[in-house]
């Protein structure tokens, strides 16, 4: 596919992972969440990624879960996957992600070691091999690139974006000036992702500096909150937007930061109090207590009363 064919437009969408009570995937469940965002007007998918709880998954079950997916998609929308780990695990991945009939791969850093940045790009090389799927790479973590490694990852073909989850907007202002400056087709067709945790809250930040397209791990449990929010962005829509942020997101962010790994816990503890069947997180991960899950459920409700008043 080549670069200027690949549409993630809308509101880019982060399944959960169910897990049944003894922590093995339950696809089924899976199959209902992935047809619940497709309904609610995803633009596309992103499975076992960080929200899908990735670093959890075996091989074997990242593959699963993309083939479960595409079946339900049906071509409907983008289905990406990710990939990641150690050098060899990354390529791996990348090469089961394009075997599987993936759209596209979100590469997660590498695991537990940090090189320079010749060799972050190195790494982004060899994960990426000779595979011809499209890739975005993930800034974050171990796996943060300086404005000059990032340029120059338009020298692998299928790499088509980056994604921050470092959340240094003037680090990400100095990779988007540098790219689109270049000028050529393949900087100006370059994605750019705000791939950070709750990224409604920095999504008027990012905006600002040419980074429009964001993930919404809210919309797993609250994609009429999370539709709402991505229109007012596009509409330039202030007042809306700081109402939702006010009356939803910045308490769930607050909620959010009380422990460690919140940021996919407290998503599967509000899709379960929708209803939805996702069971647990897979350790080391920790479930909300009774009282932050009381607390949880007063946001969301506060969230669609936010969303009610705006009429």
């Amino acid at each position: 596919m080549a670069q200027n064919e690949i549409e993630l437009d809308g509101l880019l969408a982060f399944p959960l992972t169910p897990f049944t009570e003894d922590l093995e995937v339950n696809l089924d469940a899976f199959a209902e969440n992935v047809e619940s965002h497709i309904a609610a007007g995803a633009g596309a998918l992103f499975v076992a990624c960080g929200t899908g709880e990735f670093s959890s998954l075996s091989p074997a079950e990242v593959t699963s879960v993309l083939t479960r997916a595409r079946e339900v998609a049906g071509g409907r929308v983008p289905v990406w996957v990710g990939a990641g780990g150690g050098a060899a695990s990354a390529r791996a991945g990348i090469a089961a992600a394009q075997a599987g009939g993936a759209d596209g791969v979100l590469l997660l850093p590498p695991y537990l070691v940090a090189g320079p940045q010749p060799g972050l790009v190195d790494f982004v090389r060899y994960a990426v091999g000779d595979s011809s799927v499209p890739v975005i790479v993930y800034h974050r973590g171990t796996g943060v690139f300086s404005a000059p490694a990032a340029a120059s990852l338009l020298d692998i073909p299928s790499v088509v974006g980056l994604k921050d989850g470092y959340g240094d907007v003037e680090c990400m202002t100095r990779i988007v000036t540098t790219i689109r400056v270049l000028d050529t087709e393949r900087a100006r067709n370059f994605l750019f992702f705000n791939g950070l945790p709750t990224a409604e809250v920095s999504a008027k930040a990012y905006a600002a500096i040419g980074v429009a397209r964001y993930s919404s791990a809210v919309h797993c449990f609250a994609p009429e909150i999370a539709h709402r929010f991505h229109r007012a962005l596009a509409e330039g829509d202030t007042s809306v937007m700081d109402a939702l942020l006010t009356g939803f997101y910045l308490p769930l962010v607050a909620l959010r930061d009380e422990t460690p790994g919140f940021a996919v816990s407290l998503v599967k503890a509000a899709a379960r109090l929708r209803g939805d069947k996702v069971g647990p997180v897979r350790p080391p991960l920790v479930e909300p207590t009774p009282e932050q899950i009381h607390r949880l459920e007063k946001v969301v409700e506060d969230g669609f009363v936010t969303l009610k008043g705006l009429g």
